[in-house]
């Protein structure tokens, strides 16, 4: 990861498909194919689907305004895997930080079979087509989408807070939506294993409860420990 991470308040997004060829994509793509291959046969259940990355952004007056392209998982796992070389685009995707009736955070370990095998996160996914809508780019749709393939909950059953608190850590933008549930941490948690247990290839092994500074652990990325250490110190 390059530099350090930022947090911004976001009041509103306002984000549009406009595609381009991603240059990265064309001018690698011998090595992309053969990294890809290499983490197949590691990982046989990791698709190469599409996904959105942003290639340009302004931020003005609580607003972001972007543009995404459409590329291959493969490029931008192997983008990913390479250490983020300048490729101009940024990983601009939504991210849900549970907040429970008694104000802990829900966060998900990744499976054994998922790229980011053990690695903690909110549930979050990089943006793709299914989030178009028109030319718009709608990560409301992509939180409510991530929360439920994750770990079976409606998104109608929370109450969200206003805007988003963005975390950027270049190349990274993690626009992270809170939503509140009425239940406790632990009933909550309760829910979501019982649900991962009906499963037949859950993308997550387990749910951690963070309630303090003290629960947060190296598995989280960046973006995940500046967000809380953000909200348990009244930032």
């Amino acid at each position: 990861m390059k530099g350090a991470s930022s947090t911004f308040r976001i009041d509103r997004l306002e984000l549009a498909f406009v595609p381009k060829p991603w240059a990265f994509a064309v001018e690698r793509r011998i090595e992309i194919n053969t990294y890809f291959e290499a983490l197949r046969r590691e990982k046989p259940e990791v698709w190469n689907g599409q996904v959105l990355l942003m290639h340009h952004q302004t931020l003005e007056s609580g607003v972001l305004r972007g543009q995404y392209l459409q590329t291959d998982y493969a490029s931008f796992a192997a983008w990913r895997a390479w250490g983020w070389p300048p490729a101009g685009v940024h990983d601009c995707f939504s991210a849900t930080a549970i907040l429970t009736a008694d104000d802990a955070f829900l966060l998900g370990v990744m499976g054994p079979h998922t790229f980011n095998a053990g690695k903690v996160y909110f549930p979050s996914g990089t943006p793709d087509p299914s989030d178009i809508v028109g030319n718009k780019v709608d990560l409301e749709l992509s939180v409510a989408r991530e929360l439920k393939e994750e770990t079976g909950l409606d998104i109608a059953e929370f109450t969200g807070e206003p805007g988003w608190a963005a975390v950027v850590e270049d190349p990274i933008i993690a626009q992270i939506k809170v939503l509140r549930s009425k239940e406790p941490a632990v009933a909550l948690r309760d829910r979501i294993l019982k649900h991962l247990a009906r499963e037949m290839n859950p993308e997550l092994s387990d749910i951690r409860i963070v309630r303090n500074l003290a629960d947060i652990e190296p598995a989280m990325p960046t973006y995940v420990t500046t967000f809380l250490a953000s909200r348990f110190t009244g930032g």
